[in-house]
């Protein structure tokens, strides 16, 4: 399932795994900004809240250093010059006891109302933004979507800004509270007592260089694992989306094999960036205790000189471990938050992708049209750069029924998706009933057009949906008529809760036949005037192949029809037969005309379905004339 990357490929792989895009922060901050302003009052309150709960850490210690400073001066000790002691040392240590508890409280108070406000605002942010890149990722062209893992697109959807969410609120909420924390402790600290404070500004700079160090490896790590995963998702998709052809080929050992290779990469790449994480915390540890003892010495030695009470030691001591926790904390956090960029900068990857198809500025909405399709001096390549179309023109009247014939690659399907703008030429243009399909929604232009595929998809809901999906505003009643019109009917009152039954994943309950002839009753119910048919009936067998057609008759009956077909039966009863080759039209007739002239592609074409069609009965000939033979011995 996995592919070997070109060396060019390794090379550049590697190059970004060593080297970190200094903008990789500010990227996730900007596809997140746009989502805030829309929460500024819960934003707002949660900050306020933040600051009450900053403000009664500052204070928590003041109740401790009172009652020490007042319990110590009752021993009879002389103590340096502190705040707070009265002659009752009974009721100053109550009301210390007191302040401590109520200050305690405001501060979870505040904590609580802090973290709910920010989770609410992660949780609709996250919300917004997966809805804001499904939304995108579907306005990506077929272009994109042919390289794109589809694993891969879905982690990031869900798992990518999971993670983002997850981080907002469990780091980065403490995070903003920390630094906020630390900024006005450190003043406090420097009015308290200078020189003890250096040992905490020596400390944290200290700590700034170790995590300027480690941040960039472990943005790396993260990014890798980040990647890994969406690749061991994408595996394991395709796998499953694929399961008839890997149990039939009996692929399993190898897929599990690939699958357990890319699993165990992905480990490796996450084992390194939580190691790297755990290495930065406990270097900070080490640093935090080396500054707590420091502080410990000079500040008894600040004590014994009578320069500062026992108290006002203990108090600083607890803003030192109030300080050091942040310290702590980000450490631990910037793990976390590097693990949250990299997904960031996946989201960010996909949101850069460019939409190559959109409605251009000012686009009209088409009104009711007949179905005249014009094709005007289409010119493109291929997907390889090779000349695809040379100035192709084609008219074709309302009403009428086209068939486009050709060798597989000409591009018939590619020109129908420029018909449907999934795709668009490199020049020319394409008109209905005059409208420049460039220049009108995309929205109003595919709605006056049914399509029906080789691979009729359906979705996991019920036969009615299905059918209404073709047009949402569709009565239960115009469901059923065309569903009677797709000769798809009887079989439907057939399962087991009729039109109200659930099909499974893409419809693999029910039968190819059964399949297309839902996908027919969704294209009459949605009464285009232009019908699509790309290989409809492709991969079917004879009988069901028949029913199909009789339905198809039905939905072409008036309406303008271009179809791409392989079968010989999808020929008559067409108007006009055209001969795609290198890029022209090289032949367009009336097909029994076209069919009479030895000398065409199409005579020649038909003339090589009829024999595949007698080559396919001859098994069963041959079985027959064995079978004759025994009964005569």
């Amino acid at each position: 399932m996995s592919q070997t990357p070109l060396p060019q490929q390794s090379a550049r792989s590697k190059k970004s795994r060593t080297k970190i895009s200094p903008g990789a922060l500010k990227r996730t901050l900007r596809i997140l900004t746009p989502h805030l302003g829309q929460h500024k009052w819960l934003i707002l309150g949660g900050l306020a809240a933040l600051f009450c709960d900053v403000i009664f850490r500052i204070l928590e210690p003041w109740p401790l250093k009172i009652a020490i400073d007042a319990v110590t001066s009752a021993l009879g000790a002389e103590i340096g010059p502190t705040l707070g002691v009265g002659s009752n040392v009974g009721m100053t240590l109550a009301a210390a006891a007191i302040g401590l508890a109520v200050i305690v409280a405001g501060r979870a108070v505040a904590n609580y109302a802090s973290t709910i406000c920010f989770a609410l605002v992660g949780a609709r942010v996250a919300t917004q933004l997966r809805s804001r890149v499904f939304e995108h990722v579907q306005a990506l062209s077929l272009k994109y979507h042919s390289r794109a893992s589809i694993g891969d697109t879905s982690q990031r959807l869900v798992g990518d800004i999971g993670r983002l969410q997850e981080v907002a609120v469990t780091a980065g909420l403490p995070l903003v509270g920390n630094v906020l924390t630390l900024a006005v402790l450190l003043v406090v600290m420097v009015i308290l007592d200078p020189i003890l404070s250096a040992i905490v500004l020596i400390t944290a700079a200290i700590y700034g260089v170790l995590s300027k160090i480690a941040t960039p490896k472990i943005t790396t790590a993260s990014r890798s694992t980040r990647k890994g995963e969406g690749r061991l998702v994408g595996s394991a998709a395709e796998a499953l989306g694929a399961i008839r052809v890997v149990q039939a080929y009996g692929l399993e050992n190898t897929v599990a094999r690939e699958f357990a290779n890319g699993n165990e990469r992905a480990l490796k790449a996450g084992v390194r960036a939580r190691r790297l994480a755990a290495g930065l915390e406990r270097s900070t540890d080490v640093l935090v205790g080396i500054s707590q003892a420091l502080v410990l010495i000079f500040g008894s030695y600040q004590v014994l000189r009578g320069a500062m009470s026992p108290g006002d030691l203990v108090l600083f001591l607890m803003y030192l471990k109030i300080a050091m926790k942040p310290l702590r904390d980000m450490a631990k956090y910037t793990g976390r938050i590097a693990r949250a960029t990299a997904s960031g900068e996946r989201i960010a990857d996909l949101l850069d992708e460019p939409i190559e198809i959109a409605d251009a500025p000012g686009a009209l909405t088409m009104g009711p049209v007949a179905g005249d399709v014009v094709f005007d001096r289409i010119t493109s390549t291929d997907g390889h750069g090779n000349p695809l179309f040379d100035d192709l023109n084609l008219l074709v009247p309302a009403g009428q029924k086209v068939g486009i014939l050709g060798a597989s690659g000409a591009g018939k399907s590619t020109l129908m998706s420029y018909l449907l703008r999934l795709s668009q030429p490199e020049s020319g243009s394409i008109f209905i009933d005059g409208y420049d399909t460039h220049n009108v929604t995309r929205a109003s232009l595919r709605s006056s057009m049914s399509v029906l595929l080789q691979e009729s998809v359906l979705f996991a809901a019920t036969v009615r949906e299905n059918i209404r999906y073709g047009r949402l505003d569709a009565t239960d009643a115009e469901v059923e008529a065309a569903a009677r019109a797709a000769s798809a009917d009887e079989f439907i009152q057939g399962l087991p809760d009729g039109y109200d039954t659930v099909l499974g994943n893409r419809g693999d309950t029910l039968s190819g036949g059964q399949r297309q002839r839902l996908a027919i009753a969704r294209a009459l119910v949605r009464d285009a005037p232009v019908v699509v048919f790309d290989e409809a009936t492709s991969g079917l067998d004879p009988a069901t192949r028949g029913q199909v057609t009789d339905s198809v008759a039905t939905l072409t009956e008036g309406r303008t029809s271009i179809v791409i077909t392989h079968d010989l039966a999808m020929i008559r009863g067409l108007d006009r037969v055209l001969w795609l080759e290198d890029g022209q039209i090289v032949e367009d007739g009336v097909p029994n005309e076209l069919a009479v002239d030895p000398g065409t592609r199409v005579a020649e074409w038909m003339r090589s379905q009829a024999e595949d069609s007698r080559i396919e009965t001859t098994p069963q000939t041959v079985g027959n004339t064995h079978e004759n033979v025994g009964a005569g011995a």
